[in-house]
C-alpha cells in the first residue's frame, strides 16, 4: 500500500490525454486522408532501411512464427516510425488519467494500469519514468501493458524482455503476438472487390463491429460484393467499403486480415499496415 500511495502521488491527470482519446484518426478521417498518414515516401524509405538493417532477425522471426517480415516491419512503421516516435506521455499519467477520469473505458484502463504496475515492478523499472502514447501503449510496437506481459519475448536471449529500446525483442514480440492470435503462414490477407450499388450497408464493416469473418466469399458474391481475382468461395471474409475523394473502393478481408485487426480494432488501420507491407516488400526486392 505504501508503495502504491507513493506511485500515485506522482501521477498527474492530463486533459490532453482525454482530448486525444476522444478523437482517434480512425473515427475522424475518411480513408483517403487516413491512408496518406501512413503511406508516404518517408515511411516507405525508412521501412526499407529497417528491413535491411535487421534482415537476419526478421528472417528468424518469419521462420519461427510464419509471420512475414514485411508485416512485422509495417506494424513498426505505422505504430512508431520504426521506433523513432514511441510517445512522449508518461505511461503512469496516461493510464491513471484514463482509469479514473474516462468512465466509458475505465474498466479496461484500470486493468491496464494494474498490469503496468506489475510489469514495472517485475522488471525493476521506475513506473513514473516510462514514456508511451496517450493511451499508455509502449515501445517500438506500442504494446499495452497486458500485451507486453502476455506476448513480449526476449528474442535476443539477453535475459531482459525490452521492447522500449531493443528492436530485436520488438521484432520477436510482434511476430509472437501475430502467431498467438492465429496468423496462418502463407495465406492471403485481403482482396480487392467490386460492389453493386444496392449492397446493403450492414454487410460492410462498421467501426469495430463486423471485423471477424463470418460470411463466406460466396455469400458476399451472391449479395453483390465480388472479388476481382479467384478466391476460395468457402473462405470466410469481411467486406469493407472505404471512402475515396471521388467514390469508394471495396475489399474482402480474410482470416489474416482479421488477425491484423487484433493489433488495433480498425479495418482502416489493418489496411494501412497491409498496404505498407506490400510496398516495403516490393522495394526491398528491387
Amino acid at each position: 500500500r505504501e508503495e502504491l500511495v507513493q506511485v500515485f502521488t506522482e501521477a498527474r491527470r492530463k486533459e490532453s490525454i482525454l482530448e486525444a482519446i476522444s478523437r482517434p484518426a480512425e473515427k475522424t478521417k475518411p480513408w483517403y486522408e487516413y491512408r496518406a498518414i501512413f503511406l508516404n515516401d518517408r515511411r516507405e524509405r525508412e521501412g526499407v532501411e529497417f528491413l535491411q538493417e535487421h534482415r537476419e532477425t526478421l528472417a528468424r522471426a518469419e521462420r519461427e512464427t510464419g509471420v512475414p517480415a514485411e508485416i512485422i516491419v509495417a506494424i513498426l512503421g505505422v505504430e512508431t516510425y520504426y521506433g523513432r516516435i514511441a510517445g512522449s506521455y508518461r505511461v503512469l499519467d496516461a493510464l491513471s488519467t484514463l482509469a479514473f477520469d474516462y468512465p466509458r473505458r475505465s474498466e479496461f484502463f484500470t486493468s491496464e494500469l494494474k498490469h503496468y504496475l506489475i510489469l514495472t515492478r517485475d522488471q525493476g523499472l521506475d513506473p513514473a519514468a516510462m514514456k508511451g502514447s496517450y493511451a499508455g501503449a509502449m515501445g517500438y510496437g506500442q504494446f499495452m501493458p497486458s500485451s507486453y506481459r502476455s506476448y513480449a519475448v526476449d528474442f535476443d536471449d539477453d535475459g531482459v524482455t525490452d521492447i522500449w529500446n531493443n528492436p530485436v525483442d520488438a521484432i520477436g514480440s510482434i511476430a509472437n503476438y501475430f502467431k498467438r492470435h492465429g496468423w496462418r503462414s502463407g495465406d492471403a490477407v485481403v482482396f480487392a472487390a467490386d460492389a453493386a450499388d444496392d449492397v446493403p450497408l450492414e454487410l460492410f464493416v462498421q467501426g469495430r463491429s463486423g471485423l471477424k469473418p463470418e460470411r463466406s466469399v460466396a455469400q458476399f458474391a451472391d449479395a453483390g460484393v465480388v472479388p476481382r481475382q479467384p478466391v476460395d468461395p468457402a473462405a470466410l471474409a469481411t467486406a469493407m467499403k472505404f471512402q475515396l475523394e471521388d467514390g469508394y473502393e471495396y475489399w474482402l478481408g480474410l482470416h489474416n486480415f482479421y488477425v491484423i485487426t487484433r493489433y488495433n480494432h480498425s479495418a482502416m488501420y489493418a489496411m494501412s499496415v497491409y498496404q505498407l507491407s506490400q510496398r516495403l516488400a516490393e522495394q526491398g526486392e528491387s
